[in-house]
């Protein structure tokens, strides 16, 4: 099976000086994701949490929606010409009940590391193919000071990245600020998609009552997978794309983007978020 990281000679240039050493670099690897035996989708992504992964990216196309649609999910053998198990070939395997909506013809079928799901057809797929809406009742209430305080704990869970500085993460934390779970991917989208993966399997879903906590920016597959996954608030380090912030505001989602320190920009569902505390206290 591929591994998390490997190891390529690097020249490294120091004020003129110029040394030549191994470097650990993160893994990047192409996932075949089958759908009943047919193939439905290629992704960039760093090995592990493969199964989470196809299961997560699943839900996020509206196939899944609890862990009972899930018959089972294998690497699927003879993946290679020579005939041997490459671990970047799985098939998912669903209920028989499951009916399969058309997916096909709604985004492209080979997904990169940086981009997500490019071409995803509109704000009206997502609202007609959630099975989780937002519905956290009571609405999930968030101190702007407990916020703050995630970016720093996901960077703190953050194993691989020490060792490369090369990989995005992706965390859900309880309202109360408990870390629950943290994954780390080569492209953001895929660590979203371990995190809903392995709370399917976990029969978690739906997540109504955490934040999503994501490294880089929030763009629309992201709060498309959270919207999916029916979490409630989205928390971003960057920015988020305009398409993004419609969906948000359409769905019901809590978008926050900036999350730098004690500085972060609300762009839908204020409602979550104390802002009146944070007001008496500016």
């Amino acid at each position: 099976m591929g591994r998390v990281t490997e190891r390529r000679k690097v020249t490294r240039i120091r004020d003129g000086v110029v040394t030549t050493r191994p470097d650990t670099l993160v893994a990047e690897e192409p996932l075949e994701i089958r759908l009943n035996g047919k193939p439905l989708a290629i992704t960039m992504r760093t090995p592990g949490d493969d199964f989470a992964l196809a299961a997560g990216f699943l839900v996020s196309e509206g196939v899944l929606a609890n862990a009972y649609d899930l018959q089972n999910i294998v690497y699927c053998a003879g993946a290679t010409v020579d005939g041997s198990n490459s671990y970047n070939v799985v098939d998912v395997r669903t209920a028989p009940d499951v009916v399969i909506p058309d997916i096909t013809l709604e985004r492209n079928v080979y997904t990169t590391s940086s981009c997500g799901l490019c071409g995803k057809a509109s704000l009206d797929a997502v609202r007609t193919t959630a099975r989780w809406p937002i519905a956290d009742t009571p609405p999930v209430r968030v101190e702007p000071s407990l916020l703050a305080g995630l970016p720093d704990r996901l960077r703190a869970a953050q194993r691989v990245f020490d060792r490369t500085g090369g990989l995005h993460a992706a965390a859900l934390f309880s309202e109360e600020g408990e870390l629950l779970d943290v994954r780390e991917d080569v492209g953001r989208h895929n660590a979203v998609d371990k995190l809903v993966g392995r709370a399917l399997q976990n029969r978690d879903l739906p997540l109504s009552r955490v934040i999503l906590l994501v490294s880089g920016r929030a763009s629309f597959e992201l709060a498309q997978k959270a919207v999916m996954a029916g979490i409630p608030v989205l928390a971003a380090v960057s920015a988020p794309s305009s398409l993004a912030v419609d969906l948000a505001a359409e769905t019901g989602l809590t978008l926050v983007g900036f999350l730098r320190g004690s500085n972060m920009n609300v762009y839908a569902g204020e409602d979550r978020i104390a802002l009146r505390a944070a007001t008496a206290q500016g």
